[in-house]
């Protein structure tokens, strides 16, 4: 089997160097046990805040050194002593970046249907955790309506790219904030969004929102944290509700803090955060959701891939550097 093993502990934003694939021999399956073939690897930023030093929590222990790094796999089980995994199981799990994963039940594991209906790495992204991630901040806590105006950071990644989706279904006007020009032009074609804030330092991200969003924003879905909230606060509307997924501009390197907290409370909005895999017990509801959009052909899978475990690497650089359109994974 070959497995992605940190190399060394990223400084700021991870470099490709900073991982390295090596080979060892397929482990024995064992009673109470089963092996698994992995087809997808899911890169997900949030999977940096454990590669720190000392940065384990009760999600998940801090990744060591030379040791397969901890990711989301959608994998098919081709051998099992364990009575709840026969073979030919699919699952998106928990495992590490390996080609075959090994494991005794206990990790987290989300059942696939026995037939898929989609492309396999579908159940990665728009019927994963990312897509679902989407659907439960928007259907739980942003809910926007047709008066609304959202917006969402991170438009043109793997969260963002399914939450303007879906946002437009409730009639809103949905405005994204990505990194170019480039982004800026694939949302508002390819997704559908009716704006874009291009965060590239030419104006101060406060007048850019402003000049989007010129009523304000009702519901803001936000992936990135620091500067970039701090800038949405300053633009929500009375009782908005602020939906915080993520916080990608602070991983691995010291959070910049908002200086306008105080609004939260002027403004009385709503903020809450929230963990995709807290709600694994509604994950069938959400992936029957997900698909049935799917079929009608009202959003759509943008996904950047690459292939070869060899790529791991270079693809997680990428989602950091901002090279992504869409869900990035891994055929392996």
């Amino acid at each position: 089997m070959q497995s992605v093993v940190l190399a060394r502990r990223p400084e700021g934003n991870p470099r490709e160097t900073d991982f390295k694939v090596v080979e060892t021999p397929l482990p024995p399956v064992t009673e109470g046990t089963f092996l698994t073939k992995n087809h997808f690897i899911s890169l997900d930023a949030g999977f940096r805040n454990w590669m720190n030093e000392d940065s384990g929590d009760e999600v998940l222990p801090a990744m060591a050194l030379n040791e397969p790094v901890m990711g989301l796999v959608l994998g098919e089980v081709i051998e099992s002593k364990h009575s709840d995994y026969s073979p030919g199981t699919l699952m998106m799990a928990r495992f590490a970046w390996q080609t075959h994963s090994f494991s005794d039940g206990t990790d987290f594991i989300a059942r696939l249907p026995n037939t898929l209906e989609f492309t396999p790495s579908a159940y990665m992204g728009v019927l994963g955790d990312t897509g679902m991630s989407a659907y439960f901040g928007l259907t739980d806590i942003g809910k926007p309506t047709a008066n609304d105006c959202v917006l969402i950071s991170g438009a043109g990644g793997a969260v963002g790219s399914i939450a303007g989706q879906i946002a437009k279904r409730s009639g809103s006007r949905v405005v994204g904030i990505v990194g170019s020009e480039e982004k800026a032009e694939w949302i508002c074609q390819a997704l559908g969004y009716d704006a874009a804030v291009v965060r590239d330092g030419s104006e101060s991200l406060d007048g850019a929102i402003k000049r989007a969003c010129p009523k304000g924003v009702d519901v803001f879905f936000d992936n990135v944290g620091g500067r970039t909230l701090e800038a949405a606060i300053s633009a929500m509307n009375h009782k908005g509700r602020m939906v915080l997924c993520g916080a990608v501009s602070g991983y691995g390197v010291t959070p910049y803090g908002p200086n306008n907290l105080f609004d939260i409370i002027t403004k009385e909005l709503k903020v809450e955060g929230f963990m995709t895999h807290f709600r694994h017990e509604r994950y069938e509801e959400a992936r029957n959701q997900l698909s049935q959009w799917l079929r009608e052909g009202v959003i759509k899978t943008p996904e950047y891939r690459l292939d070869g475990i060899e790529n791991v690497g270079k693809g997680f650089a990428d989602l950091f550097a901002g090279r992504n359109f869409g869900k990035t994974v891994v055929a392996v």
